[in-house]
C-alpha cells in the first residue's frame, strides 16, 4: 500500500510541476506582454502606468499598418519557403537513413547531422557570413568550377540559406521519429499487391509520416517566422522582418508598449490561423487524423 501511495503522490506531483513550469515560462510572460500593451511609453523609454488604447490604434494607422503587414508578409513567405525547403531535403535524407542504412549506423549518422548544433547559434550564423562573403568559400568553389561568382551577402537567398542550415535538423529529427516507427510489413504487403516504390511512398509512407511532417513543419515554421538574428546578420537589415521589427521596438526605440501591442496582434493572427487549420482537419480533408 505504501508503494501505491508513493506512486500516486508522484503521479500527482509531476503534472503539478509541469503546470507550474508552463505558468512560469509561458502564461506569466504572455500576460505581462498583454498588460504592457495597454500602458504608455515613458518620455525616455520604459513603461509608464497610464492606461491607453493608442498602441492598438497605431497598428491600423497609415504610418505603421502597411509596414507591419509588409513585414508580416515577408516573414511568412520566408518561413514557408524555409519549411518547404527543409521538408524537401529532410524527407529523402530520412528515407535513406531508415531504409538504406543498417540499424547499427543510424544513430551515428543522426548524431553527425546534429553535431554542428553543439556550437552556439550566433557562431554558426557568423560562420555562414564568412562563407558567403565575397572572398569566402562559396565564391571560391564557384570560381573553381568555372561558374560566375555571386553576390550572396545581404540578400534574401543568404537569409534563406542560413535559416535552412539552422533549422534542417528539427525537421529531420521529427521525420525520423515518425518514419522509423513504420511497420515494414505494411510496405511488404503493398509490394505484394503490386505497388511500386512511388505507389508505396504515396499510399503508405507519406500518410503515416504526416505526424512527423506536421511536427517538423511547426518546429521550423514558428521560429522561422520570428527569426531576427539571421536576417540581421546575413541580410544586413536590408529587409524588415517581424523579428527585426519587434527587436527595434523593444531594444532600439524602447517603445515596449507598442512592441507589446504588435506582439499581441501577431499572436492573434497566428492563433486564428491555427484554429482555422484545426477546424479544417475536424471537418475532414486530405490530412485528417484518420487519413
Amino acid at each position: 500500500m505504501n508503494g501505491v501511495a508513493v506512486r500516486r503522490r508522484e503521479g500527482a506531483l509531476f503534472p503539478s510541476i509541469a503546470g507550474l513550469w508552463a505558468v512560469s515560462l509561458v502564461a506569466a510572460p504572455l500576460l505581462y506582454v498583454v498588460a504592457v500593451s495597454f500602458l504608455s511609453r515613458g518620455r525616455y523609454g520604459g513603461v509608464v502606468s497610464e492606461p491607453t488604447l493608442s498602441n492598438y490604434a497605431r497598428l491600423a494607422s497609415p504610418e505603421y499598418g502597411p509596414m507591419i503587414l509588409s513585414a508580416l508578409g515577408r516573414s511568412t513567405a520566408l518561413a514557408a519557403a524555409n519549411t518547404l525547403l527543409c521538408l524537401a531535403v529532410a524527407f529523402p535524407l530520412v528515407l535513406f537513413l531508415v531504409f538504406g542504412v543498417e540499424r547499427r549506423w543510424r544513430n551515428t549518422l543522426l548524431l553527425l547531422l546534429v553535431f554542428p548544433f553543439w556550437t552556439n547559434f550566433l557562431i554558426r550564423t557568423y560562420a555562414w557570413f564568412a562563407l558567403l562573403s565575397d572572398g569566402g568559400w562559396v565564391n571560391a568553389a564557384l570560381a573553381w568550377l568555372g561558374l560566375p561568382e555571386g553576390n550572396w551577402l545581404f540578400t534574401p537567398r543568404a537569409v534563406l540559406l542560413g535559416m535552412f542550415y539552422n533549422y534542417l535538423p528539427y525537421m529531420a529529427v521529427s521525420l525520423y521519429l515518425s518514419v522509423e516507427r513504420l511497420d515494414p510489413l505494411l510496405l511488404d504487403a503493398a509490394s505484394d499487391l503490386g505497388g511500386g516504390r512511388l505507389a508505396r511512398f504515396v499510399k503508405v509512407v507519406l500518410p503515416l509520416s504526416f505526424p512527423g511532417i506536421l511536427a517538423g513543419s511547426v518546429m521550423v515554421f514558428i521560429p522561422s517566422l520570428g527569426e531576427f538574428v539571421i536576417p540581421d546578420v546575413l541580410g544586413g537589415g536590408t529587409k524588415l522582418y517581424v523579428g527585426n521589427l519587434l527587436a527595434q521596438q523593444f531594444l532600439t526605440v524602447r517603445d515596449w508598449p507598442f512592441g507589446s501591442a504588435i506582439t499581441v496582434g501577431l499572436l492573434l493572427v497566428f492563433a486564428a490561423g491555427i484554429l482555422a487549420v484545426r477546424a479544417r482537419r475536424k471537418g475532414g480533408g486530405p490530412w485528417t487524423a484518420e487519413a
